[in-house]
């Protein structure tokens, strides 16, 4: 992976923290407000916690045209790259 620019900060949005278990779907619009919350603009984010992947996927899918470059970072798979929208 690319040096994200400088002016781009990293923020680690542990999913896990947005819900108190079980998560339920019709919490999910409030998870994916606080994800985006967290995440801000233009950033690199690193999505990590254990989440269902029901959420996973739809705070990708939030972050798209938000989040400058997205990882899912994984005790077993390490950083995976989502997207990378970084012009360097």
């Amino acid at each position: 992976m690319s040096t994200p620019g400088a002016h781009a900060a990293t923020v680690t949005l542990a999913l896990d923290r947005l819900f108190s278990p079980p998560a339920k779907l019709d919490q999910l619009a409030a998870m994916v407000r606080a994800a985006q919350a967290q995440a801000g603009q233009g950033n690199v984010v690193i999505l990590t916690g254990q989440a269902p992947v029901w959420l996973y996927l739809s705070v990708a899918h939030a972050l798209h045209g938000l989040a400058r470059r997205l990882i899912y970072r994984s005790p077993a798979a390490g950083d995976v790259l989502i997207f990378d929208h970084d012009p360097l």
